[in-house]
């Protein structure tokens, strides 16, 4: 992979220097997907893996960082969920086995975890899917901001990447922020890098990478898919918040609507609490992604993914993908050189 021009370097200087990688190409922690294999591949090829905690068992994350480890010694990032029952033990590890870079998702973190997390000297990276959520992170502490538009897969923001990144990118330069949602080419990122963005995340386009440990079934149903079809799950009804998850749409979608409303007719009967009710429809989710990510049920599992995969043609290695969308990005930033000097 050559290495970029000038004026490409220079605007990726920020989120290299932060993350001590060739390319601020941050891969998603995707849960079941984002093992071993995929984020030494993302971090050997020059881009920045990212390791998903999810809701692991804590034995089995500690053995998941010493693969890794095992197999590159590039960086790559650990992404915690702060709603995950096991957190609090997932960040406990993390502290203990010094890990550099750590990144905190599912909500807004604690100032306990910040601090924590600043103490133990790790690089501290948050999402932020709103502006007063990303200026509250700024303040508390985060050392750089992911910010996630809607057009995600997976548990997804309200507001478009586009919009996020208008509002925030230009008058946010405390601290680098990646920008991610719907990002599946090399347009992409040159835009987003001129705009002011110190980098991207890409989760769809690296889950049909070659060391991606999903079924072929799975990476098939997103070769397959247009961009239309992975769409956001609906909120039945507001006594049982459902932060929306964008997926394909298949018969697993149908089932979580019909589990939805039998949680909403349970809470009216007062057979289960609010709390009770979201763990319910989290654990639909999880086991949901396993089905069809792992199994291969792409029918009934949730095939879970953002809308990029509408550019999502064939299996590719890593190293090919990012050096596709780095090569597309030169050629873009080329173009627009080229337009500005007449």
């Amino acid at each position: 992979m050559n290495e970029p021009g000038l004026l490409l370097e220079k605007l990726m200087r920020k989120g290299r220097d932060l993350l001590g990688v060739r390319f601020p190409v941050l891969g998603g922690a995707m849960t079941w997907l984002s093992t071993s294999p995929l984020v030494a591949a993302i971090s050997e090829a020059g881009g920045f893996g990212v390791l998903a905690g999810g809701n692991m068992p804590p034995d089995l994350l500690a053995r998941e960082i010493e693969a890794t480890r095992r197999l590159t010694d590039k960086p790559f990032g650990l992404n915690l969920i702060t709603i995950a029952p096991n957190f609090r033990r997932h960040l406990e590890q993390a502290l203990e086995m010094r890990f550099p870079v750590i990144i905190l998702a599912g909500g807004l973190p604690s100032k306990e975890a910040i601090t924590r997390v600043k103490k133990a000297g790790s690089t501290l990276i948050c999402f932020a899917p709103t502006v007063g959520i990303a200026h509250r992170l700024i303040t508390m502490g985060a050392d750089a901001l992911i910010i996630e538009g809607h057009e995600a897969g997976g548990h997804i923001g309200p507001v478009a990447t586009g919009v996020l990144a208008e509002q925030i990118l230009p008058r946010t330069t405390e601290v680098p922020v990646f920008v991610a949602g719907g990002i599946g080419s090399g347009l992409s990122l040159a835009h987003f890098l001129l705009m002011g963005a110190s980098g991207v995340q890409l989760g769809t386009c690296f889950a049909v990478a070659e060391e991606s440990p999903a079924h072929p079934n799975f990476k098939k149903a997103l070769i397959r898919a247009a961009a239309k079809d992975a769409l956001p799950t609906s909120q039945f009804d507001p006594r049982l918040p459902v932060i929306p998850v964008r997926a394909l749409v298949n018969e697993g979608v149908r089932d979580f609507n019909t589990l939805q409303l039998g949680l909403i007719a349970q809470l009216e009967r007062g057979q289960l609490s609010r709390q009770e009710a979201a763990m319910k429809l989290e654990e639909f989710w999880i086991g949901g992604l396993r089905r069809a990510a792992v199994e291969g049920d792409v029918e009934r599992g949730s095939v879970m993914a953002g809308q990029s995969v509408g550019l999502v043609k064939k299996v590719l290695p890593a190293a090919e993908i990012l050096g596709d969308l780095l090569a597309e990005a030169e050629r873009e930033i080329d173009r627009i050189s080229r337009l500005c000097s007449g």
